[in-house]
């Protein structure tokens, strides 16, 4: 029997690290005693002694968390658990320079995935200033022949605002976020594709109309786009 048959079913040890291990152990802790943002934590020498690690074990895994934004120190109080900023990490990472062709093209499609389900929120929560406000920057459409990088910093306005009217702070920050990857795709455009539906209809509809019309315009602004995924 050939050698690669009988080694065929083996499968890689997993190598954690003491400080994997004890990372580990911390989250759990966390979650088993319903730490809340706020809560002292104890000392990294009780936690050694705790979980039979050096301290410079616990004070690795507490690295790490801290990175992740779920741990901080403060004066007088020690460490604290923290409200973790869910998006940090995601902000030093999303640049369309380090990211290979396919995921700037998974995060495109999350992009358009957004954008559909929008409606619901925005009706809740538009009001007549944004509208108004919507409005100029969709009257402001790129002529013929102003450039790509007009029609970019036109769709990056539109779309933007449309973010910033949901009041959801954390879905504009995340289309802020999404910005580059959403012009370095564009750029790739030899042809610029443009839906049925422009950003004024988008604007009137969301003025007069219904959001199950919102969501049949939004569809068929991005269509081209979608299309494209084809």
């Amino acid at each position: 029997m050939a050698k690669i048959d009988l080694i065929k079913d083996l499968v890689p040890i997993a190598q954690n690290t003491m400080a994997d291990i004890v990372e580990k152990e911390l989250r759990d802790y966390l979650k088993k005693k319903s730490f809340k943002p706020g809560d002292a934590l104890p000392s990294e020498l009780e936690l050694a002694e705790a979980l039979g690690v050096s301290r410079n074990v616990v004070r690795e895994a507490l690295s790490r968390l801290r990175m992740l934004g779920m741990v901080e120190t403060k004066k007088r109080r020690g460490m604290i658990l923290s409200r973790p900023d869910i998006l940090g990490s995601f902000e030093r990472v999303l640049d369309p320079l380090i990211i290979d062709d396919s995921t700037l093209q998974d995060i495109f499609e999350l992009r358009l995935t957004l954008e559909m389900g929008l409606a619901d929120i925005l009706y809740l929560r538009k009001t007549k200033k944004d509208l108004k406000e919507l409005e100029a920057i969709a009257k402001s459409q790129e002529p013929k022949g102003k450039g790509q990088a007009f029609r970019i910093s036109n769709e990056v306005a539109f779309h933007g605002k449309i973010y910033q009217m949901t009041g959801n702070d954390t879905l504009t920050r995340f289309q802020n976020m999404l910005l580059p990857i959403f012009g370095y795709v564009i750029s790739l455009e030899k042809v610029p594709k443009i839906g049925t539906v422009s950003h004024i209809d988008l604007v009137n509809i969301l003025k007069d109309g219904t959001k199950e019309e919102f969501r049949a315009g939004m569809l068929e602004h991005l269509k081209p786009h979608f299309d494209r995924l084809k």
